[in-house]
């Protein structure tokens, strides 16, 4: 069995049998001989590195030593260095050389300009590096950034060609020892032809001024950052105010052209304008307050990135700025005028008996009426719509309707209906809760009907003054009431004396003294009643009796019958309600 020994070449360390180390030996020692000494070590140093990426590539799964074999074929690849005379014959003997022509991407630095990422991807490509950094320069304009990002990328993942070997396989050359050769030789040909053609003296000279400018470079260098953060920061301003003020002129030529026009949205517009002032005129005034800041911002952006540029003049910045203050303090003005017409509110207030018609022993059907020219269902609710009749009359359509029941001592029910505006003044809001357009019916046809709209109407010349229709229905004890389902959406009674099932439009209801009672419900429906009244006993009831045994809650005292509120004896027990 053949001794082994240890080796370290190119970095990498490898077992190899003692005959394979020593041809191995002898075969670089053959190679060092041929070689000039200008350049030899570095090019044994490239020799060596593509060696040993050979053998690494031999030793695999299940082999760990380097054979006689292995360095033949080494060599072989290599080729022997008596076949090579470079000066005399260029070409390689096909006997010995790797023909083969595959490229790895590398970053040409040498002929590069930042990184070399173009220079390389020519070599690995075959095209000339010149297009490729025009299609990098309009992709990252053209495309949003994306050329950049792209070339920091393959910048981060693409190696540098640093070694002879490397440089060898980014433009698809064999890597042998007459290139290797051939290749340092270029590069000290290149180098000696750069020292003979430098005039010394200019750069003695030339060092001499760079070492004067190295005490004040850093400062240099953060005082073109500054400038470089405020042209940024004059380009925003340029373009902020640009497109500011072209989209306000845009808006100003649209809106105020249009407030010529018979359009339906200006006669909304017509509805919230209390001051009477035309609508193109508004936006004029708009237009001067918002516009003038962003003309002077982009006067100063402009001033920034091109400092020479002239000045518009005090007389002209003078104008601007008396016009900008006088569209503030118009706008100002509007909006006081505005909200004063809203400043007061006031009501007037409609008082009716039901029919005469109806009785106490008759069933009262309750129930809201919606306009179908206007909304198709009763539950559409809208504070605030302009719209027009069938015979083309405009009006202002709003279904701010509520309504609440109450109990009352009367012996007939009554129904009371609350008109409220807002107004400049009180006298005003009273007028325009006057204005308020709203309907209700009980007639002698069916007494025992109340019909409510939905909805009420407004001239639209009144203008919306935030009017609200509020009706409030007062029944005695021991009258029947029948709801419809289109309640829930206007019924906002908050107290538990009435509390209706909304599951059908056929249940009855009596009022009784602490509050109503359903007739002709499901008994599920009554006794989910009973319990849920049962449970609110728990939270307030100071003594509980039932299966339980007695509860007494702490601080209860009672000392005399009168301090009882109430009793409650059902199937749960007794409860006992104290003051």
């Amino acid at each position: 069995m053949n001794k082994t020994a240890n080796m370290n070449l190119g970095g990498f360390f490898f077992h190899i049998d003692e005959d394979a180390y020593q041809k191995l030996n002898r075969y670089f020692n053959a190679i060092r001989n041929s070689l000039s000494i200008e350049g030899r070590d570095e090019i044994m140093n490239d020799i060596e590195s593509r060696i040993a990426e050979l053998f690494s590539e031999k030793l695999g799964s299940g082999k760990q030593v380097l054979n006689l074999n292995d360095v033949d074929d080494v060599i072989t690849i290599m080729g022997q260095p008596e076949d090579y005379k470079i000066e005399e014959e260029p070409t390689i003997s096909s006997n010995y050389s790797y023909t083969r022509k595959t490229k790895k991407l590398y970053r040409d630095k040498e002929t590069g300009i930042i990184a070399g990422v173009c220079s390389g991807l020519g070599h690995y490509f075959g095209i000339d590096p010149v297009w490729l950094r025009i299609a990098l320069v309009l992709l990252v304009f053209a495309g949003f950034g994306i050329g950049l990002l792209a070339y920091i990328i393959l910048w981060l993942v693409t190696p540098e060609a640093i070694t002879t070997s490397e440089k060898l396989e980014m433009k698809g050359e064999p890597i042998t020892i007459s290139n290797i050769e051939k290749k340092v030789k270029e590069e000290f040909e290149s180098v000696s032809e750069k020292f003979k053609n430098t005039d010394y003296t200019q750069m003695g000279e030339n060092v001499r001024h760079g070492a004067q400018r190295v005490g004040s470079s850093l400062g240099d260098i953060i005082v073109n950052i500054i400038n470089i953060f405020i042209k940024f920061i004059g380009a925003i301003m340029v373009f902020t105010g640009g497109i500011t003020i072209i989209g306000l002129l845009i808006g100003f030529f649209t809106l105020g052209s249009t407030s010529f026009m018979k359009l339906p949205w200006i006669e909304f517009f017509e509805s919230f304008n209390y001051t009477g002032t035309s609508l193109w005129i508004i936006c004029l005034i708009s237009f001067f307050a918002v516009a003038v800041p962003f003309f002077f911002l982009l006067i100063l952006g402009l001033k920034i990135l091109i400092p020479t540029i002239n000045s518009i003049g005090n007389i002209a910045k003078l104008t601007l700025s008396a016009i900008w203050l006088s569209s503030i303090i118009s706008l100002i003005a509007l909006g006081i005028i505005t909200s004063s017409e809203l400043a007061y509110e006031n009501k007037i207030v409609y008082k009716s008996y039901l029919n005469k018609n109806f009785s106490l022993n008759d069933t009262l059907t309750l129930k809201f009426k919606n306009n179908e020219y206007f909304s198709k269902d009763v539950d559409d609710r809208t504070n605030f719509e302009l719209v027009q009749d069938s015979l083309g009359h405009e009006y202002i359509y709003s279904n701010n309707v509520e309504l609440e029941l109450m109990p009352t001592d009367e012996a007939k029910p009554y129904i009371q209906i609350e008109y409220t505006a807002k107004g400049k003044t009180l006298s005003e809001a009273r007028k325009n809760a006057d204005r308020i357009g709203y309907k209700f019916r009980n007639d002698d046809s069916n007494p025992n009907i109340l019909s409510l709209d939905n909805y009420f109407l407004i001239d639209p010349k009144y203008k919306f003054r935030d009017q609200q229709v509020r009706i409030f229905l007062f029944v005695p004890k021991g009258m029947y009431i029948k709801p419809d389902s289109s309640l829930k959406y206007y019924d906002i009674t908050s107290s538990d004396y009435f509390r209706f099932f909304a599951s059908s439009n056929d249940y009855v209801y009596k009022v009784e003294e602490n509050k109503i009672k359903c007739k002709n419900c499901p008994t599920n429906l009554l006794e989910d009643e009973d319990q849920e009244e049962e449970s609110s006993y728990d939270d307030n009831s100071s003594i509980i009796i039932n299966k339980d045994g007695l509860q007494i809650k702490k601080d209860t005292t009672l000392t005399n019958t009168k301090d009882i509120k109430e009793l409650k004896i059902s199937k749960e027990g007794i409860i006992i309600k104290t003051e």
